[in-house]
């Protein structure tokens, strides 16, 4: 059932009802004048109709709204188009429960079963974080998880990164030291998005894995203290990674959000923050919550700690989830290898697979 209003179209249809505003009846137009036949891409330009255009007349029929406008064009929209329009795309993320560890599956299914892999996508848009076990022990094995997450995502210094105490040493993961918790390159303004760390072989005392929950921790942060919060998502923070031949440099807060406000990113490296300039005003109000967020990110409620084992590849959606290692016993072969990927591409392969 239909209703006119003076600027849009009230349809019911069971529980549902919509209030279609006339300028978007007229931007969704089906018809093959407004839309390109071949790419089902839009062509239709907002801008030529008046800001005020109202139909001369609408119905529905047939399952679908027929509106006849001022100018004798015809829209037709099928109303099973407008109930898909608000369909999630993709699972609601979910906050780790108490106990949690990444769900692992194999990596050979994970790349050759459509069934496994859209599980795996699932779970990992759900959590952030999802395992691979079974994998190559063959470098740079990384470049065969295109098949589902997508071209390494190539940032300065290697394209598919050696961790290991022997080899070119620019960062404290490539000494036997603990890393506090952390994404990496936060010293880049668009950081990347996914993160793959794929152990060749782990054959050292120690060294165990941990991951938090950062989304969590800030979530937590916004309803036990607003405040903080929102300094945390307004104060720029300059971050550095670099070595002889590379530099990296980036400033921006520690929390984004989308314009519904919710966490898109948190951005947290201690080993990469640099010095801050004095003189920048509410330096002080910031450290106060850096030093809360901080202290939450080091709270044993989010996160979990298991070994990585070689032959494993931990998958991070690193805006949200932070990683960190123990620290180990340099006393038998110890070879990370690690990537970035784009995490669009990941989640987008959830629905290419389900075609």
């Amino acid at each position: 059932m239909i209703e006119l209003t003076k600027d849009s179209i009230i349809l019911t249809d069971g529980n549902n009802k919509f209030n279609l505003p006339f300028l978007w009846l007229r931007d969704n137009c089906q018809c093959d004048e407004c839309r390109i036949t071949e790419t089902q891409e839009k062509q239709f330009l907002l801008h030529s109709v008046p800001v005020d255009i109202a139909p001369k007349h609408a119905e529905e029929t047939d399952k679908n709204i027929k509106i006849v406008w001022p100018d004798d064009h015809e829209t037709t929209i099928p109303i099973e188009l407008i109930k898909n329009s608000f369909k999630p795309r993709y699972p609601d993320q979910s906050e780790w429960p108490n106990g949690f560890e990444p769900q692992k599956y194999s990596w050979s299914e994970f790349l050759d079963n459509k069934k496994i892999a859209i599980e795996a996508l699932k779970t990992f848009v759900t959590y952030g974080v999802i395992i691979l076990k079974d994998a190559p022990k063959e470098s740079n094995s990384l470049e065969l998880l295109a098949k589902r997450l997508g071209p390494i995502n190539e940032v300065l210094f290697e394209r598919i990164h050696n961790v290991s105490v022997t080899g070119h040493v620019y960062n404290v993961a490539h000494t036997p030291k603990g890393l506090p918790p952390h994404n990496d390159f936060a010293s880049y303004k668009s950081q990347p998005s996914v993160q793959v760390l794929h152990m060749l072989e782990n054959e050292c005392e120690g060294g165990e894995s941990i991951i938090v929950d950062g989304w969590q921790v800030a979530k937590d942060l916004r309803v036990e203290n607003p405040e903080y919060f929102s300094i945390l998502q307004k104060f720029n923070v300059p971050f550095r990674e670099f070595d002889e031949e590379n530099e990296t440099y980036a400033e921006a807060p520690l929390i984004q959000c989308a314009s519904d406000g919710s966490i898109e990113s948190f951005r947290f490296s201690n080993q990469l923050m640099q010095m801050i300039d004095p003189r920048k005003e509410g330096i002080r109000e910031f450290y106060k919550a850096y030093h809360e967020i901080s202290l939450r990110v080091h709270q044993d409620k989010y996160r979990s700690t298991f070994r990585l084992n070689g032959g494993e590849a931990l998958v991070v959606a690193s805006l949200r989830v932070l990683h960190a290692r123990e620290p180990f016993v340099p006393n038998g072969k110890r070879h990370l290898q690690d990537a970035y990927f784009t995490y669009d591409n990941a989640a987008n392969n959830i629905v290419l697979l389900s075609h």
